[in-house]
């Protein structure tokens, strides 16, 4: 907008490159490069081709990834999505041994991901009073449950026929297709919750929920919605996994849900609702994920892995609030 005096005026304020640096995005993509260098030097077999190789079972997490960030924006909790994993990938096994083509196991997979967050969205849009936490926990039990019942006493199932799964687990040249798809379902979540008009009803409803339904929003409609596709995703994710496992068993998925979330609250994104950005979850996936397989190779103990990652996590909660008061003292 130009004034009287000839002077241009924008309400945009400018970004310096200290403030990118600085930022928490910027901050995680020098962690990390820090990471890979670290994992480097611990690790001589930490290359390139070594970690695009291990890479596939740990990148099906971030299938989750991307729509529990949209539940954390809302200001909800989603922790069923590891026994979504486990029951998807049961009834995938199941039916891929009864002989269907393999179009048709592709479709069982999704299908029994999007029914089981379909169930989670309905339960919760119609009784709104409900917490998402216990629903979800209830529904992560019953979820389990079945999937134990259908494997029965063994445990566990294994493919008979792997030839649709060594298909979807090949590679262009020594990258893994799951990489490729990754890496658009993280545009498309990233440019949906942020450049769109879906995108800003969910952080209208994570900030103010009653607000947000007085101004107009579905507010239930666009939960359903979200839990639905983190169903979707989920039996995505167990399609992968299976396709790397060549089977399933009653601890498929066990954990899933508490590293997706660990991704997305590293990566920024409030746990309070209604703050955070996807690109950070991002950065925080890959990170974790090179950080992982780097650990992974000199044998490190599993526990001591989850341990490291725990402090991690807790840092990044940390780090804003302490932040925020030193903020708060050098302005008083």
């Amino acid at each position: 907008m130009a004034g009287k005096s000839g002077r241009t005026i924008t309400n945009v304020p400018e970004k310096s490159l200290k403030k990118t640096l600085f930022c928490w995005e910027g901050m995680l993509v020098v962690l990390f490069i820090l990471i890979n260098i670290f994992c480097s030097i611990i690790s001589q077999s930490y290359q390139f081709q070594n970690v695009l190789r291990e890479m596939p079972r740990y990148l099906t997490e971030m299938f989750l990834l991307f729509p529990m960030a949209f539940i954390l924006v809302l200001g909800e909790i989603d922790i069923s999505v590891g026994a979504t994993v486990c029951l998807a990938a049961t009834m995938t096994c199941m039916a891929s041994n009864k002989g269907l083509p393999f179009i048709a196991v592709v479709l069982v997979a999704l299908l029994v991901g999007t029914i089981c967050g379909m169930i989670n969205g309905l339960i919760l849009t119609r009784f709104q009073e409900l917490p998402p936490m216990i629903v979800t926990l209830g529904t992560q039990i019953v979820f389990r449950g079945i999937a134990e019942i259908a494997l029965g006493s063994g445990g566990s199932i294994s493919l008979s026929n792997v030839d649709g799964f060594r298909m979807i687990a090949g590679k262009v040249g020594i990258i893994p297709y799951i990489f490729f798809i990754v890496i658009i379902m993280a545009v498309l979540f990233s440019v949906v919750l942020a450049k769109t008009t879906f995108g800003r009803s969910v952080y209208a409803i994570g900030s103010n929920r009653l607000a947000a339904y007085y101004s107009g929003i579905h507010v239930q409609t666009i939960r359903l919605i979200i839990y639905t596709v983190m169903g979707f995703m989920a039996g995505l994710a167990a399609l992968f996994l299976t396709s790397v496992l060549y089977g399933a068993n009653t601890t498929t998925g066990n954990g899933f849900e508490m590293d997706a979330i660990a991704m997305a609250v590293f990566g920024g994104i409030s746990t309070s609702g209604g703050k955070g950005r996807l690109i950070g979850g991002i950065i925080s996936g890959f990170t974790i994920i090179c950080l992982r397989i780097g650990l992974g190779q000199i044998n490190m103990n599993p526990q001591l892995i989850l341990i490291i990652l725990g402090i991690l996590l807790i840092l990044a909660v940390l780090l804003p609030n302490i932040s925020a008061r030193l903020n708060v003292k050098k302005k008083a």
